[in-house]
């Protein structure tokens, strides 16, 4: 497996990361899916650094939830260490990738006032499009950038779009697949720091988590 170049001359490229952590959350919409990842986030750079969604807002509850800028090293990720995932490239023009970035900003921007969008994952489980005013679910959101960026995938609306749906379209590359933590280009001093400090604090990770 060739893994992307964390350089300058790979800034053309943008990243969508499908996850799966294991919670019951993910284990109930996967009992309906059949997916093997079902949540989805869109990053900036190889390193996913720059990596954004609409998802839980602290790591044990499910039902506080919306526009969030994730951290492979803290938050969710970080009280989930088994997470696997699915790293899929995406080769845009450069003017695609100024417009996708501006339009991550204004949902940065716009953050306090966006909601998640949880009966859309009913809409997207029947194929009937819900889409709430301000509200998005992961899969949605990830779409409906791509759609504002001029790089949209589909034609059929961002509410109809799921995870697994990323997985199989053609004009995005796998490039890994596997253990989150286990990711080649992650930072892995900033990822011992956070070890060390877990251990001083008596940090215990509760897998079992909603």
């Amino acid at each position: 497996m060739t893994y992307p170049n964390n350089s300058n001359a790979a800034d053309q490229d943008i990243y969508i990361l499908l996850t799966d952590t294991g919670t019951y959350f993910t284990r109930l919409i996967k009992a309906f899916t059949a997916a093997p990842y079902n949540h989805a986030s869109i990053a900036l750079d190889a390193g996913l650094k720059e990596l954004y969604s609409f998802g839980r807002k602290r790591p044990t509850d499910p039902w506080r939830a919306g526009f969030i800028e994730e951290d492979i090293a803290e938050g969710t990720y970080r009280h989930f260490p088994e997470t696997r995932c699915a790293l899929l490239r995406y080769r845009v023009t450069k003017r695609q990738r100024a417009a996708i970035a501006r339009t991550i900003r204004r949902f940065q921007e716009r953050k306090d006032g966006l909601r998640y969008n949880f009966i859309g994952l009913f809409g997207v489980l029947l194929g009937f499009e819900l889409a709430p005013r301000d509200a998005y679910f992961c899969s949605q959101f990830v779409s409906e950038v791509l759609r504002r960026g001029e790089a949209a995938l589909w034609d059929r609306p961002s509410a109809l779009v799921a995870p697994n749906d990323f997985l199989q379209h053609p004009a995005l590359e796998r490039v890994y697949e596997g253990y989150l933590r286990d990711y080649p280009l992650l930072d892995r001093r900033r990822e011992a720091s956070d070890r060390v400090g877990m251990t001083a604090a008596g940090y215990q990770v509760n897998n079992q988590a909603v």
